[in-house]
């Protein structure tokens, strides 16, 4: 980006610095065909919806009718106009019978089959779940978003908290659009259970979390659990070929050993176990999605304003104190606090944290990403879509997309530089302490 760039990769490291090693595909334990399929379109998906925030020259899209990046206005416009319910069969009496027979007709080429010879794209039911479960969830965020008194402990609004961790809605919305609408063409909803690869869960955990009394989401929890597990299809499979989103760490918690071989969606795999249980979720079975940045996106044309103000070296503003490995927050202060160039400040989220963070990015090189309470933190996104380099100091991070980009450019320094357009994007610094 430009030569401060290249002079903080050059910068002397401690002993203590090791780069990440990350494991290979290779050693990675054995899944079933239609679950790697699952995670490599939800990957897709997400990399789709993600490349309409991030950064970048102005490239073709969907047609601007029918796109937005707000969830707040997307999910006006969506609740105003909800798609018409699929013409969704019941399930067959012999769920097993039905799918042998379409996967017959595919192999020995059944004329009657609606099977292509070429690769067919990843096939998905939605399931038409209760409305308490699905739309009634959205519309109490949308009835309610507006009031921010309602507090999390650390002082951040709950609607921002549930926003960013949006990233189930985008998915079933686009799911479930007209045709000519999605984004992600090489996933197709089926309507007949036996013709799907995967089955995907429409249920809204982390709005019935934060927007809920506390026995009444348990309750709700409980019954989605019923309803889930009361299906054919799970029964066959246990959940295997089943994607449910649990992607805030509090969400579905009370329920979760009872779905724990399902394919969650979560925002990164917490192995402290502070929040998931060993055995509950592992990169082989799972898939880490990006949250949805706190910040508006900074366009091509903005970085392209920016680029020369950019004037500061690393920014930071968020808590300064954490728990579990968000605790090197305090030690960093203590470091960079006085150092030249440098902004380390305290800020909540809200609206005037937004403006406060979004114009720090906009004006820096380097936006610093410690670990929250768990590894990840959505910061790493809101820098991204600023065009800042995020610099992540975070043991254990797994990141979206992990097992298809090579984020491994390993140096001896042990810095982790990842390039894109031949130009720095991201520096992944890990630190024991």
């Amino acid at each position: 980006m430009t030569p401060a760039s290249t002079e903080l990769c050059s910068t002397r490291q401690s002993p203590a610095m090791a780069g990440k090693q990350f494991p290979s595909l290779a050693h990675a334990r054995p899944a079933s065909s239609r679950c790697l399929l699952a995670v490599g379109a939800l990957i897709l998906f997400s990399a789709v919806y993600f490349l309409l925030l991030s950064p970048s020259p102005p490239r073709t899209l969907p047609s601007p009718s029918t796109t937005t990046t707000s969830f707040v206005a997307s999910l006006d416009r969506f609740l105003d106009s909800p798609p018409r319910p699929a013409a969704s069969s019941a399930p067959p009496g012999d769920l097993d019978a039905a799918i042998r027979k379409d996967e017959e007709a595919r192999l020995y080429g059944d004329p009657g089959s609606a099977w292509p010879a070429a690769p067919a794209p990843l096939r998905v039911f939605v399931y038409e779940m209760p409305r308490k479960f699905t739309y009634d969830l959205l519309r109490l965020f949308r009835d309610s978003y507006r009031q921010t008194d309602n507090l999390t402990s650390n002082g951040s609004p709950v609607h921002r908290l549930i926003e960013q961790h949006s990233i189930d809605y985008w998915l079933w919305a686009d799911l479930i659009a007209p045709e000519s609408q999605r984004l992600l063409k090489n996933v197709i909803r089926v309507e007949r259970q036996e013709e799907a690869d995967i089955f995907y869960v429409p249920f809204f955990t982390t709005i019935s979390y934060f927007l809920l009394e506390k026995q009444e989401c348990k309750a709700l929890y409980r019954e989605a659990l019923k309803w889930i597990t009361d299906q054919p299809a799970w029964k066959r499979s246990e959940g295997r070929d089943h994607i449910i989103p649990v992607h805030h760490p509090w969400s579905f918690k009370s329920v979760r050993r009872f779905v724990k071989k399902a394919i969650w969606l979560l925002p990164d795999m917490d192995s402290t176990g502070n929040w998931y249980k060993p055995g509950q979720v592992y990169l082989e079975k799972d898939v880490i999605l990006p949250y949805v940045p706190n910040v508006d996106l900074c366009d091509y044309k903005c970085v392209s304003e920016t680029q020369s103000k950019r004037s500061t070296l690393l920014f930071f503003r968020g808590r300064l104190k954490r728990n579990a490995g968000g605790k090197i927050r305090s030690k960093l202060v203590t470091e960079l606090k006085d150092a030249e160039d440098i902004v380390i400040e305290e800020g909540t989220a809200g609206a005037e944290g937004k403006v406060a963070a979004q114009n720090g990015m906009r004006k820096s090189l380097f936006c610093l990403n410690p670990a929250g309470d768990t590894p990840s933190s959505a910061r790493l996104f809101d820098a991204i879509v600023s065009g800042c380099i995020p610099v992540i100091v975070s043991d254990e991070l797994e990141l979206p997309f992990e097992g298809i980009l090579d984020y491994s450019k390993e140096n001896k320094r042990g810095i982790l530089l990842v390039e894109s357009h031949e130009q720095p994007t991201s520096i992944f610094i890990s630190l024991s302490y």
